[in-house]
């Protein structure tokens, strides 16, 4: 009597009649660094996506600043909003391209993992006063492989961690759903960060260069729309996730407008320059005093397998927006004048 297949094996064979050529399949996976047994429903990158969604660094993603420090409103992006935007930006290009969908989830909801508190004012702030540096896209590999679960990692496959390490802009990732993930991260936070601008009076919709509007819309919902459908026609049955040169001019034209008027504008970043002395003076104090951090940081100093610069980067960069100052003032700010 013929073995019957399990759902895993049939959702495989599927995927390798349906999904494009150039598509990462799930049972072509380079694998896992520590083997385990098969699930029998799920495949390796629908398990990968499960187990980010449910780990503890995806859960703090919504107490982190994207752009705005401490907005006042309810509608502003965090983190984590961030991430799922860019996740159904992402699932919205693999799957017009026959791409894998669960490989590109899982990527876009790890991607940002590694994300210190108070956006980029909290990486640089890192990436200046710890003499290793710090860059978010391999703090988020580092969440993964040796943080999450009390130091045991989540033991990804290796195209999930290929993804998520290299979705900055400047990197190259080896799949292509990783280069739909690099490019739907730029898509979603030069969009919503627009929206959001408009939305604090920061920016109006005609401060946009009127040629970038004219490629791309005047819209949010329209330059998205654009941007997307650019993305898929110029990559549809092609080695290479890519847009058109002109969309793709006017996309970094606009980024490049976007950092000039928001990103760097005084009103947006304010107050920046204490959430930088903030996390730098939580770093120096954690250097001069080990003893707070928790017990599972310092095995692993202990155990050789991190050095003390970078177990305080850790820490550090695990915390939220709100942990971070209960910190601050728990160390710094004496206890009749806190609030």
């Amino acid at each position: 009597m013929k073995e019957r297949r399990s759902i895993r094996e049939e959702m495989e064979l599927r995927e390798m009649e349906y999904l494009s050529p150039y598509a990462a399949r799930s049972k072509d996976s380079r694998g896992r660094e520590r083997k385990e047994e098969e699930c029998d429903i799920r495949p390796v990158f629908q398990r990968d996506r499960d187990r980010i969604l449910h780990c503890k660094a995806f859960r703090r993603l919504k107490q982190k600043t994207q752009v705005f420090l401490l907005p006042k409103g309810d509608h502003y992006r965090t983190r984590l909003t961030h991430t799922l935007e860019v996740s159904q930006n992402a699932r919205t290009i693999a799957k017009a391209l026959r791409l894998n969908e669960d490989l590109v989830e899982a990527i876009a909801l790890g991607h940002d993992l590694g994300h210190t508190p108070f956006g980029h004012a909290g990486e640089y702030a890192l990436n200046r006063i710890c003499p290793l540096g710090f860059r978010h896209n391999e703090q988020s590999v580092r969440v993964v492989e040796s943080l999450e679960k009390q130091g045991e990692g989540l033991n990804l496959t290796w195209e999930v961690r290929d993804g998520i390490r290299n979705h900055k802009f400047s990197c190259h990732p080896h799949t292509l759903e990783g280069q739909i993930v690099r490019l739907s991260d730029k898509i979603a936070y030069i969009n919503h960060d627009i929206d959001d601008a408009v939305r604090g009076n920061i920016l109006r919709e005609e401060d946009i260069p009127a040629g970038y509007r004219k490629i791309l819309g005047d819209t949010t919902r329209i330059r998205l729309d654009t941007m997307i459908h650019d993305v898929i026609i110029n990559s549809m049955d092609q080695p290479k996730i890519q847009m058109s040169p002109d969309v793709m001019e006017a996309m970094m034209g606009l980024r490049a407008f976007m950092y000039k008027n928001v990103y760097q504008n005084p009103t947006a970043k304010r107050e920046e320059d204490k959430a930088v002395k903030m996390v730098i003076n939580l770093y120096e104090f954690y250097i001069s005093h080990l003893e707070f951090l928790p017990e599972q940081f310092l095995e692993k100093m202990e155990s050789g397998r991190s050095c003390r610069e970078q177990i305080v980067c850790d820490y550090i960069a695990g915390m939220t927006d709100t942990y971070a100052v209960k910190k601050f003032e728990e160390y710094f700010i004496p206890e009749s004048w806190k609030i």
